[in-house]
């Protein structure tokens, strides 16, 4: 049974260990080796971590099954804007995707925004990962497309998806 839990700061190292495990195989064909180095640390810093728990707008939620972690989300309320979700982060280990636990983290996610009195969810995904299939079929669609600097000569690809429900 796969079980969800809001993350604490004890749960910054399973945090960092599905991102390290997820990243190398979902992006392998899309990015360099280089540029995944480089947002993992850049992104999946504990300091960057530990600021998104404390924060009262965001939350980390952590799926797991038999208490191991297998996947999280990140969110952040009112974010671009009031009455919108933004879903940083939601990965799940390649090992254990098809069980669900991504479509459990996309209830919450709903859940949680609507306690927040939000009705929109928005997010950033890779033009080539197959996570845009996923959120399609989960009720997303794409809004627009945006090529993002994130230095050291890398850029994001991106498509920028939302979905509105209530």
């Amino acid at each position: 049974m796969i079980t969800l839990r809001l993350a604490t700061l004890n749960d910054i190292p399973a945090i960092q260990e599905v991102s390290e495990k997820t990243w190398p195989v979902s992006y392998k064909e899309i990015i360099t080796s280089e540029q995944i180095r480089y947002m993992l640390d850049r992104m999946y810093s504990t300091s960057n971590i530990e600021q998104s728990i404390l924060d009262p707008n965001q939350a980390f939620w952590l799926t797991e099954k038999d208490g191991k972690t297998i996947g999280f989300c990140g969110i952040e309320h009112h974010y671009p804007e009031a009455r919108f979700t933004r879903i940083h982060k939601l990965y799940v280990l390649p090992d254990t995707q098809g069980m669900g636990a991504g479509k459990i983290l996309l209830r919450h996610i709903e859940k949680e925004a609507l306690l927040r009195g939000n009705t929109h969810l928005h997010l950033n995904v890779n033009k080539r990962n197959k996570a845009v299939d996923f959120y399609r079929k989960h009720g997303f669609s794409i809004a627009c497309e945006e090529v993002l600097d994130i230095g050291n000569g890398f850029v994001m690809d991106d498509f920028v998806m939302t979905k509105t429900f209530e």
